[in-house]
């Protein structure tokens, strides 16, 4: 490999970081030779990043909500969001290899111009989601079941579709699951990379976060314990293969 993934990270726990980052490489099959990690809850984006060192930009999670009143933001959130405005401009305009779950997919859907609320929440689960026509052309999802369990947690997401998006996953409870703007970017609102360990972990993390409310956790564990979301993480491992360079 000529060039590494760049791996953005949002979340301020170290612990949960470095689990997500495993997870990233265990479902990807990427070594830690293979990527650039950057933990941006600190400085945000470095202004001297450039994309030209990189075969494609893979985004986790993080604690913050895009949804919460301006004023109540903190600074690193609204420099965090700044920052990943300033790299979509990119990342767009010339169809850079990107991949961005839960929060990378709100950041982007805001981005696109779609409103960012709570109305499709959903609690920590392991659900069942539909792959739409599209999805079954692309080279993500083709040849996979009509249906796939992911993981995921959330509470806020895309309102609607952002526009000239194409939707490739959807679900009852969360409509905007997966979509695909140009060729070669992609965003999901669940988990590509979440497995049962790393869910008890953020479960536990952020039990006070309002994903849940904190009586619920024990029940929650024991729920996510017992799922596999192959197809999920599969996705992951596609995405890694198709744009190694």
């Amino acid at each position: 490999m000529n060039k590494p993934f760049l791996i953005l990270q949002l979340r301020p726990e170290d612990d949960i970081s470095d689990n997500e980052l495993a997870s990233i490489l265990k479902y990807s099959g990427l070594e830690e030779s293979d990527i650039h990690r950057i933990r941006l809850e600190k400085k945000g984006i470095p202004q001297d990043l450039s994309l030209d060192e990189y075969c494609a930009v893979i985004v986790g999670g993080s604690p913050f909500d895009l949804s919460t009143p301006e004023d109540d933001k903190s600074e690193i959130q609204k420099k965090i969001e700044s920052d990943f405005n300033r790299l979509f401009d990119i990342i767009v305009k010339n169809d850079f290899p990107f991949l961005g779950a839960c929060s990378g997919n709100g950041l982007l859907g805001s981005y696109l111009g779609t409103s960012i609320s709570k109305q499709y929440g959903e609690p920590v689960s392991c659900v069942t989601l539909d792959i739409t026509d599209e999805g079954k052309k692309d080279s993500l999802l083709s040849e996979f079941p009509e249906q796939i369990s992911v993981l995921l947690g959330h509470k806020e997401a895309c309102d609607s579709l952002p526009d000239g998006a194409i939707l490739l996953i959807t679900g009852v409870a969360c409509p905007v699951q997966m979509f695909r703007i140009g060729e070669n970017v992609y965003a999901t609102q669940f988990h590509p990379e979440g497995d049962s360990e790393g869910f008890i972990m953020r479960i536990n993390a952020y039990k006070h976060h309002g994903y849940f409310q904190p009586h619920e956790s024990e029940s929650l564990i024991e729920a996510v314990s017992q799922q596999n979301t192959p197809y999920a993480q599969k996705i992951l491992k596609r995405f890694v293969d198709r744009y190694a360079c």
